[in-house]
This record gives structure tokens, sequence and C-alpha cells, in this order.
């Protein structure tokens, strides 16, 4: 009996020592991984940083540590506060590479092939998110897609209540295994770029289709305007997550902050259509969120003005509405907008032809941004002039002279005299100018151009680029989307 206690006290003992020892250890484990130093995780192996600005470089680490990154022969030195949080900010750089980052302090992270050139955020919804396979030519398009100075990162898309300190994602090299899952309007933007600047581009893809433009947007931008308390107020009662007010900024892109980039790309709209007025405000204000945010003055906001779609259930005007609440944040400085009227397919909300809007919003950003000379836009209503029985409109960005894109007539213009009654009218190009005329409207007083949802309107300028829709007239008063 006295043997058998003593075994098991022995036994006892043992288990006791074990746990103990298996303590003592997960102790040590968890101090070291607070210890070690780690990277956002937007900073990994192929990424591109932007060249010619501050490069900040964020992580952790244990409060108090002390942080060298090195790039490219320069280093500057960062120590993490009592949260852990550490930032440090390179001087700018020249494009080029590859080149080595290297992270030290208790521990050393070195990133390999890292590049300097242009980095832009592409985001949005569905036409966004659409991916390289689903688009025009898409066989081909993929199999010529090897660009080893183009690369993608692509944040996964998770909702949040609150600001996040980091996300989910990866860098890509662009290549035939691996472009295809890429955004087709970001993959065909960054291509014109490479091939126009000769850099190195990333691109900081963040989409998630049918999303709203609230959802994209802080919570203390939505509360800075009355006008959106209606968004807030439904924000517990939305179903999908990630269509809840400022949902998808905490998540997908709070992030990425403050992450050096040139400017952002934007294809949305679609979930707002039917809120178009409302779109008016909501869309800048987001566009300045995003820029208050980074802190680095009116970066280039470039986005995308809906195609045509035969919204099914609405107001036959919802989708023109929309346009001119796109048409209108060109108000904001530098921003740019994209017109697809010319290249949709009014049965598809997804028009298959990414290839012309990832050049159109390139062109913006070359003419804007890189002081190339060349014509970025089609022509955009400036003004009009009663002339007899007819109607003189005066446009910005002739690019060259007015032409129908197509070679037939001009069409979707419509005039009305003071009844307000808009009647199709013909319609001429005279020099810079389109005149307008109806026998049936000998008095003219307003002119609309493609002012309905499944318009496919033809006028554009000699590079090829389509007028957006207009109106001339502001009645009946706009009703869509007030809250």
């Amino acid at each position: 009996m006295i043997t058998m206690s003593v075994r098991r006290c022995q036994v006892a003992a043992c288990r006791m020592a074990v746990c103990t020892l298996t303590l003592v250890l997960l102790l040590l484990t968890a101090t070291s991984a607070v210890a070690d130093v780690k990277l956002a995780r937007v900073f990994a192996d192929h990424m591109v940083l932007q060249r010619d600005q501050p490069l900040p470089v964020w992580g952790w680490a244990e409060a108090g540590e002390q942080i060298t990154v090195s790039l490219a022969g320069v280093q500057t030195m960062a120590t993490a506060n009592g949260d852990g949080k550490w930032m440090a900010k390179l001087a700018p750089l020249p494009a080029g590479g590859p080149h080595q980052m290297v992270v030290a302090g208790k521990n050393t992270v070195t990133l390999s092939d890292v590049l300097i050139g242009e980095v832009w955020v592409c985001s949005g919804q569905s036409n966004m998110q659409w991916s390289l396979r689903q688009a025009t030519k898409a066989d081909a398009e993929i199999a010529a897609a090897d660009h080893p100075r183009l690369r993608f990162f692509s944040v996964q898309r998770v909702p949040a209540d609150t600001p996040q300190a980091d996300c989910q994602g990866s860098w890509a090299v662009s290549s035939a295994a691996t472009a295809g899952d890429f955004s087709a309007v970001g993959y065909f933007f960054a291509r014109h770029l490479l091939q126009q600047l000769d850099v190195p581009i990333g691109m900081l893809h963040t989409s998630w289709g049918g999303t709203l433009c609230e959802a994209w947007t802080s919570d203390e931008a939505l509360r800075t305007d009355p006008n959106f308390r209606a968004i807030l107020d439904r924000r517990a009662t939305v179903e999908g997550p990630q269509n809840r007010a400022s949902s998808l900024y905490n998540g997908m892109l709070a992030p990425l902050v403050p992450y050096a980039i040139r400017g952002a790309i934007w294809y949305q709209g679609e979930s707002n259509v039917s809120r178009a007025h409302q779109y008016r405000s909501l869309f800048p204000t987001m566009i300045r969120d995003w820029r208050k945010a980074w802190g680095e003055g009116d970066f280039p906001f470039l986005y995308v003005q809906l195609a045509p779609f035969r919204y099914q259930g609405q107001d036959q005007r919802s989708c023109a509405e929309l346009w001119e609440a796109q048409l209108m944040t060109l108000a904001l400085p530098n921003t740019g907008m994209a017109v697809t009227v010319d290249i949709a397919d009014v049965r598809d909300i997804h028009p298959k032809n990414k290839q012309d809007v990832g050049r159109r919003l390139a062109l913006w950003a070359l003419a804007k941004s890189y002081g190339k000379e060349l014509v970025c836009s089609g022509p955009l209503y400036r003004s009009m002039q009663v002339s007899g029985n007819a109607i003189r409109v005066a446009f910005d960005h002739v690019g060259g002279g007015l032409v129908a894109l197509d070679g037939k007539p001009l069409r979707d213009f419509a005039i009305a005299g003071a009844d307000q009654q808009f009647l199709a009218a013909s319609a001429t190009i005279e020099g810079d100018q389109v005149v307008v005329r109806s026998q049936a409207v000998p008095q003219p007083a307003a002119v609309r151009y493609g002012w309905y949802d499944a318009a496919e309107p033809n006028l554009g300028n000699q590079a090829g680029l389509p007028a957006s829709p207009f109106r001339t007239d502001y009645w009946p008063a706009v009703t869509a989307g007030r809250e």
C-alpha cells in the first residue's frame, strides 16, 4: 500500500512537472510572439510602392521596441507605442527594383522582389470586381498577361463594424496563371499605364459586387450630413452585412490607409440608382472622406459613369439621374469620369467590354496625373443658346471635333418648349456645336440627350470618346432618392 501511494505521488509529481513545463513553454511562446516584429499584410513579397512620395511602413512589435526599416539604400527608424503599433516613413524613392525591404527589431523580416512605381486603389461593386476571365476576349487577354512589373494586391471581402487595423490579402505578379482573377477594369487600366509610363504598376484591389456607396464611407463622414440620417438609422436592420453603412470602409479600406498611392479608380452606382438625387452628395462625401483618410490632399479620383441598362421596375429615368449625379461630381477637384454609353448592353448590367473602360480611366490619369498631352474625355455639356426655332449646344472636350461615333445620324436628342413636354428632335453637328430642333417645337426652351435608362446615344469626338448624357433643364424637379 505504501509503495503504491509513493508511486501515485511520483506520477502526480511528474504530471505537475509536465504541466508546469508546458505552461512555461506556452508563456515563452506567447512572449516571443508578442515580441516578434510584424508588418501589415499589404507589405509583402512582390509589392509595389509609390515612387517619389514618402513611404509609410507600419506594423506591430513589443511596446517600446526600436524598429529599423531599410529599402534601396534608404533607412529609417520607429518605436512601437504602448499598444505595440509602430509606423516608419521612408524618404521618397525613384521608380525601379527589384529591391529587398528589411525590417529589423528583435527579429528581422525580409521582403523580396519589391518594386517602386505607381500605385492605385481600384474599388467599387461588381463591375469593378468583374474578373479578367469574364471580360471580352478573355482567353487571349489572359494568355498575353505576362507583365512582371504589373502587380495586384487583392483584399479579401470582409465587412466590419469598426475600422480594422489589418486585412487579409496578398500580392500577385501578373501572368497567364494569375491574371484571370484580377479585376478586369483594374487590369486594363494598369496595363495601359504600364505601356505608356514604362514603370512598375501596383493595384490595391478592394471591391465587392452589389454594394452601396455608403458602405464604403466612414461613419464619421456620414454623420457630418443630416441628409444621411436615414442611412445611419437603417444600419442595424440591413440583413447583408456588406451593405451596412461604413462596413466596407471599416473592413476593406481602412486597413490600407496610409499606404502611399497615386490615386483611386472607382466603378459603382448600380446599387444606388434608385437614390440618384442623394448620390449627388453621397458620392462626393465618400471621395472627400477617402482623401481625408490618406491626408495627402486631393489625390486623383477617377470613376466610371454607369452604362445604360434597362432597370426593371424603376423609373425610366433612374439611370439618367444617376449619370447626372456622376457628371456633377466632376465639380470636385482632381476628378475624372470615363463615359461608357457606347459600349453597353441594355440587357446586361455587366458589359463585357472592360478593355475600353480601363483605357478610358487611364486616359484621365495620363492627362491629369502624368501630364501627357492627349484627349481624355468625350464631349461634356457646357452651355446652350436658343437660336430661332433651334437650340445650339456647346461642349467641353470636343477632342478635335464632334462626330457621330457610328457614322449614323445623331440620335437620342429631345427638345421641349415652355410646356416642358419633350419630343424627339433632329440634331446636326455644326462646328463644335450641336444644333437641335423639331418642327413640333417652334419655340424651344430645353434639350435633353440620352435621358433615359436604355439610351444608345452616338455623339462623340474625333478621339472616339462618347459624350455624356445631359439635360439643359431642371424641370420637373428630381424626386428620386429623397429620404
